[in-house]
């Protein structure tokens, strides 16, 4: 009996305890996930104070008529828009980034796929040029996913041509541009996303290559209001390039005015180097529309290139039962000597056991290039 009385208080003790262990883990995992939503909002406030301010003292260099850089970068293949979703809605996709082409747009969107995702795009560029982009995610739980893509600009071979033989000396030579990405993205909150790409970067043209390597950073964040998404990337931030090749190598006289100087000294021209085109873009997207059968989704972003005016695009989404997509934006918005702008496509989806089959067709003015069509298939699964 005495001992009885003298092990109840203990459990007793034992089991408050334990209540109050549980009680503390409680407070600390929510001041932890406090902490966490406290640290992402001040990131999407730094952005937005950022880009409005850039935005506006782009704007007033514009008007000022300050020189703008064009044709000041390499590997300008990396500028032009993989996927004829985000090219349909006028390139305005860094805040939805919600399939496997945000390996493009923004990396940090494929952590919130949650399912695996195959992308293949084919582009029909100007001047008979083909470009093509394909693109793999595979989600690896509710919170992280990796991503490949590949990025690959080709022309058909060209002769040979020169002063003294202008109509071509037999040869014929081949140019063109190729980039290979893997990334990794993760959810540190339940609305804020963090992605990062590491990518190889490569042109060549005859006898002469030139490569780099770069980083591609986003970030999005969910406010849960209409669905209203803050999304901000980082493109193409790496190394300058320098062609280098046989072409480059010639025979050199050190003292041509010199008796029996060797007039066969090996010698390399040095080429300059050029930066790519690093790009900063930040924008917006909500769900002013969402019904059983029907949504809209409406997409702005701001750009900032190192090569070019800033820029903004703008672009909407209609979603009729997720199986019919109607798409219209405009491109290049305030950028100074813009061609066209104006970018309208159409998508299908159809589910077939657990995967889900797309196709999708984008068309783009170009001014005086002319039209720009692309076309792409995809399954998720």
């Amino acid at each position: 009996m005495s001992m009885h009385l003298e092990l109840e208080p203990k459990s007793e003790n034992l089991q408050s305890s334990n209540d109050l262990k549980a009680r503390s883990t409680g407070v600390v995992m929510r001041k932890m996930t406090d902490s966490s939503r406290v640290i992402a909002l001040h990131i999407v406030r730094a952005i937005a104070v950022s880009s409005s301010l850039l935005l506006v003292a782009s704007l007033s260099a514009q008007e000022k008529g300050e020189v703008t850089k064009v044709g000041t970068t390499a590997a300008q293949f990396l500028k032009i828009d993989v996927s004829p979703r985000g090219a349909a809605i006028g390139g305005a996709f860094v805040a939805i980034a919600n399939d496997a082409s945000a390996l493009y747009w923004n990396v940090a969107g494929i952590s919130r796929l949650g399912q695996n995702d195959v992308l293949f795009a084919h582009t029909n560029w100007i001047a008979d040029i083909g470009f093509n982009y394909g693109a793999v995610v595979v989600s690896l739980d509710e919170n992280n996913a990796v991503g490949a893509s590949i990025t690959s600009l080709t022309m058909g071979d060209m002769e040979v041509r020169t002063v003294d033989f202008p109509e071509g000396t037999g040869e014929k030579f081949s140019a063109g541009s190729f980039a290979a990405g893997v990334s990794y993205a993760r959810n540190l909150t339940d609305a804020f996303s963090i992605g990062v790409t590491a990518k190889y970067i490569n042109e060549h043209i005859w006898h002469m290559s030139a490569s780099s390597f770069a980083l591609d950073l986003g970030t999005l964040y969910r406010t849960g209001f209409h669905d209203f998404t803050i999304g901000m990337s980082i493109s193409n931030f790496g190394t300058k390039m320098r062609y280098a090749g046989d072409d480059a190598i010639i025979y050199y006289n050190v003292n041509p005015g010199h008796f029996g100087s060797n007039q066969t000294v090996v010698a390399d021209l040095r080429t300059d180097e050029w930066p790519i085109p690093l790009l900063f873009r930040v924008g917006v997207s909500m769900q002013p529309l969402k019904a059983e059968e029907h949504r809209l989704i409406v997409d702005v972003d701001a750009l900032h290139p190192n090569d070019n005016t800033e820029s903004l695009n703008v672009g909407a989404e209609y979603i009729f039962r997720d199986i019919l997509f109607i798409r219209g934006g405009y491109r290049a918005l305030f950028q100074r000597d813009r061609q066209g702008g104006l970018s309208l496509g159409v998508g299908v989806a159809y589910d077939i056991a657990s995967a889900r089959l797309k196709a999708d067709y984008s068309w783009n003015d170009f001014g005086v290039l002319q039209k720009v069509q692309r076309f792409s298939i995809g399954i998720e699964f």
